[in-house]
């Protein structure tokens, strides 16, 4: 195994006051953070204005960057997957996995999708079917029914995912193989050399850091705006902003209690719990359903995805602005800003899987378990549509209420009250996972690499997520939400673009 030369982790690191951080890194991000915090939740009409305009000019004047990146990195993941390299293994030949494959792909999974498949599992099929992008005749009744999956697959499938197979591919090969610490620095080693232990790569992961919490305070304020409405749904709880405030308080609270019971005991039980929980719910309206008609939209959109995954990755000479600006270039930026956490954490449990088996997993195996959410849930809403005439979930996307798709779709299936509150269960427990997660890798992260910082950090950044996505949510609600998002994903997709050459330059020297 070649190693290269190197600092271990968290050499130079300030400690003082409990503290075992990575002094520039840590304070530049978290004053930053709370000052964002502060002011936004102070002028909340200012901030819904600014967030509201970066949000339209990121998507109409970098939607080519976003679109580039998502392709760049398929085709990069792809290839190593095919290619002999895909044999290399992450710790080297005598490494061997820490976890077992099911508990390893739960929370790879858990951590990667979080609130997302259940606020848009529902929403995002109809509204496509109602506008179907690539300028298909929406009086086409069997195009669009195959464009609402595949469309929607396309948002969480073999793209998105790429984003995460590239960062957490080059975090592993670069810390298991190449003897560097666990941090988004570490990555650019072969573009930067040693000057990424200076301010480059403090800059490095200072950007990392707010792509990871903004990303994780958009998931955050989706999943209490979905909880809170299905807290009203089912118990009548006022749909307000102290609702929603309460809300994210209280699962903050449980998150940094799992915080507190480490990786193997918190984030991997839950993991394994909420996959076993989503599972149920899924295979309960696949059966309650119609049955025959998912299987249907499964192999439709299977084959649709495939035939319009180049034309949806394009962004030149489209006429559906509204689909590639409001819904792919949010997506991309969202999944980038998400790279930093999820990468890490991922790299983080993979030690000994070889390159190919990592990258298939990241890639593949997600993105059919999320064509089967879509084709189960969307199908579900379609076929109530279309062959039963209920038009709750339509109604409520009209007036724009997309946290409620969900539930009015569950008001059609047997068992309601059970299924609705089982989905709060999950949301509740997504964002548990997902603010334990991300509260852990950015302690990583701002310590400079460190595995075994002080609990107390990770409580810190756990309470700091909770309070951003509460002044986000305030703030102009899930405009700013989305806009917060896009402005994390922009500077970090140029990141992902570089990665991708850095991890080409050290897998050939690990090859020769």
């Amino acid at each position: 195994m070649n190693k290269t030369q190197g600092h271990p982790a968290g050499q130079g690191n300030l400690r003082i006051f409990g503290l075992d951080v990575n002094g520039p890194v840590f304070a530049a991000s978290s004053i930053s953070v709370l000052v964002f915090t502060i002011v936004a939740l102070i002028f909340q009409a200012q901030a819904t204005e600014v967030l509201g305009a970066a949000r339209v000019w990121i998507t109409t004047q970098f939607d080519w960057l976003f679109m580039i990146t998502g392709s760049v990195c398929f085709l990069f993941c792809l290839f190593l997957i095919v290619s002999p390299m895909g044999k290399i293994r992450l710790g080297g030949t005598h490494a061997r996995p820490e976890y077992s494959r099911l508990t390893w792909l739960s929370m790879i999974f858990t951590a990667g999708v979080a609130i997302g498949l259940l606020f848009y599992g529902v929403l995002e099929p109809v509204y496509y079917l109602l506008n179907p992008p690539l300028g298909i005749d929406p009086s086409d009744t069997s195009a669009t029914q195959a464009i609402a999956i595949s469309a929607a697959t396309f948002h969480w499938g073999f793209s998105a995912w790429s984003f995460y197979g590239v960062v957490g591919l080059a975090l592993a090969f670069f810390a298991y193989n190449k003897g560097l610490p666990l941090t988004v620095r570490s990555a650019f080693h072969p573009l930067l050399g040693e000057r990424v232990w200076g301010w480059s790569g403090h800059i490095i992961d200072t950007l990392a850091i707010f792509a990871t919490l903004f990303g994780l305070a958009t998931s955050l304020g989706l999943g209490a705006k979905q909880a809170v409405a299905g807290f009203n749904y089912l118990f009548g709880i006022p749909v307000t902003d102290f609702a929603h405030v309460v809300f994210i308080a209280l699962t903050t609270f449980l998150a940094t209690i799992s915080v507190l019971t480490g990786i193997n005991v918190g984030i991997k039980r839950l993991s394994q719990f909420n996959i076993v929980l989503a599972l149920l719910l899924l295979l309960f309206v696949f059966f309650a359903g119609p049955t025959q008609y998912i299987l249907s939209m499964i192999f439709t959109g299977l084959g649709d995805y495939f035939a319009k995954i180049v034309p949806l990755s394009n962004w030149t000479g489209r006429e559906d602005t509204g689909f590639l600006h409001g819904w792919t270039t949010f997506y991309w930026a969202w999944w980038i800003s998400w790279t930093p956490f999820v990468g890490m954490f991922i790299a983080r449990i993979s030690r000994g899987r070889t390159i190919r088996e990592f990258l298939v997993c990241v890639l593949v195996l997600p993105t059919i378990c999320c064509l089967l959410w879509m084709s189960v849930f969307g199908g579900t809403a379609i076929h109530q549509l279309l062959f039963d005439g209920y038009t709750g979930v339509t109604e409520i996307i009209t007036q724009w209420k997309p946290e409620l798709a969900l539930f009015k779709m569950l008001e059609q299936v047997p068992m309601t009250q059970a299924l609705s509150f089982a989905s709060v269960i999950l949301l509740v427990i997504f964002f548990v996972t997902s603010s334990d997660s991300g509260s852990l890798v950015v302690d990583i992260t701002s310590s400079g690499g460190k595995l075994d910082a002080p609990a107390s950090q990770r409580v810190f950044w756990c309470s700091l997520e909770g309070a951003l996505a509460i002044a986000l949510l305030l703030g102009g609600g899930l405009k700013s939400l989305q806009a917060a998002s896009l402005i994390a994903g922009l500077p970090f997709s140029i990141l992902l673009i570089l990665m991708t050459v850095s991890i080409w330059k050290g897998i050939r020297s690990e090859t020769r």
